[in-house]
């Protein structure tokens, strides 16, 4: 194994958990949650060689993510087969809750997967304590934008619980 893979796996497997929330987000069974989480994993390593560390990982990681997200739920064709790769390594295991916040999170999930795209990424940084400047930088968009779509996501999503 290069010293290029082994990096990449040892960041992948730190930061899995943003891989499997935005699977969550956007994919209601866990098949397709599955497939779209393989699907981030490979298109990160595909882009992995372009990533300048200009930003920290995570931050980039978010972008190609969510991209990659929009673009396989926007796809007629949902499952990639992708063969050679060791993304089969990162298993998806939901965490430890007990039955009523799994509940809860079940019905939260639920919800945001009714939201669009652009809603779905909002809330999405909000959920990772993003501030408003940095939802706005990595959304391309204004800071005063950034808040008002947000708490407008906020909104669809309060009355979707």
């Amino acid at each position: 194994m290069s010293s290029l893979e082994k990096e990449f796996l040892e960041k992948i497997e730190k930061h899995k958990g943003v891989i499997f929330k935005i699977s969550k987000m956007y994919m209601d069974n866990f098949d397709d949650q599955k497939d779209l989480f393989q699907e981030i994993t490979f298109q990160v390593w595909k882009a992995y060689p372009t990533f300048e560390g200009k930003s920290q990982f995570s931050t980039w990681l978010y972008r190609v993510a969510l991209n990659t997200a929009i673009i396989f739920l926007k796809s007629e064709k949902k499952r990639s087969f992708i063969q050679n790769y060791e993304v089969d390594k990162f298993k998806i295991v939901a965490d430890d809750y007990n039955d009523d916040q799994e509940k809860k999170l079940a019905k939260m999930y639920k919800a945001i997967q009714q939201l669009n795209e652009i809603d779905k990424a909002l809330i999405f940084y909000y959920l990772q304590d993003y501030s408003g400047k940095e939802i706005a930088e990595n959304m391309g968009i204004t800071e005063v934008n950034a808040r008002v779509k947000l708490n407008r996501a906020k909104e669809k999503l309060k009355q979707l619980i």
